[in-house]
């Protein structure tokens, strides 16, 4: 494979935010440490998008797409609930 796509990797993976979560994580293995599975003289994002492409890596679990809302600090105090519901009240 001369060169990787982005189509290449969508062959495995099944949409774009899922490949780059997935090239990611692979990406910061390799960084640690972990042995590439094929053998190239390029950088680590090249390598995990190749093995991606390659069907070598995949997810253990589906990844979690959507995080709960989690709420501005101080934003939980009663005064911030108040004002917002009676702005002109002091």
């Amino acid at each position: 494979m001369a060169r990787v796509t982005v189509e290449d990797c969508l062959r495995q993976v099944n949409n774009r935010f899922a490949l780059v979560h997935l090239a990611t994580q692979r990406v910061r293995e390799l960084r640690r440490g972990v042995k590439p599975q094929i053998k190239s003289k390029n950088k680590e994002v090249v390598v995990s998008l190749r093995e991606v492409a390659a069907s070598l890596v995949r997810f253990d679990t589906a990844p979690t797409i959507v995080r709960p809302a989690m709420p501005a600090p101080g934003a939980e105090g009663p005064d911030l609930k108040q004002a917002l519901i009676d702005p002109d009240e002091d």
